[in-house]
């Protein structure tokens, strides 16, 4: 099933934000993360916009596509929207290191390729 413009929308929302992650995390090890304050609140949101943008998927798209962990990614959103005080930063790096890299390759491969710039 190819998605709609609007979760095709929804899925480039979550690959953009899911690169920065990935990107923001270059080159930093577990001690690094836990030391910069701001590269953790940065990790936390951006993993955050990945699982709001999941839950805006339609319902059939999902459906068709059990072979993303979609339940596991607005989960992990509700748990820093609403758990934030008990956040587990070790396994928030984990999940980015690990995790993030899976879901871009997943990604990719739900979305349309661009059109090229004709221009």
């Amino acid at each position: 099933m190819r998605p709609e413009d609007r979760d095709a929308a929804y899925l480039w929302d979550m690959l953009q934000a899911a690169r920065e992650v990935e990107a923001m995390l270059e080159d930093h090890d577990l001690a690094a993360f836990l030391a910069d304050r701001v590269l953790l609140w940065a990790i936390e949101r951006g993993v955050e916009i990945v699982g709001e943008t999941a839950r805006r998927v339609s319902a059939p798209f999902m459906a068709a596509h059990p072979e993303m962990p979609w339940r596991k990614i607005i989960g992990q959103r509700n748990i820093l929207a609403h758990e934030y005080g008990q956040i587990d930063h070790a396994l928030l790096y984990k999940t980015a290191v690990e995790d993030i890299p899976e879901l871009i390759g997943q990604l990719q491969a739900l979305l349309p390729p661009l059109e090229e710039d004709e221009s």
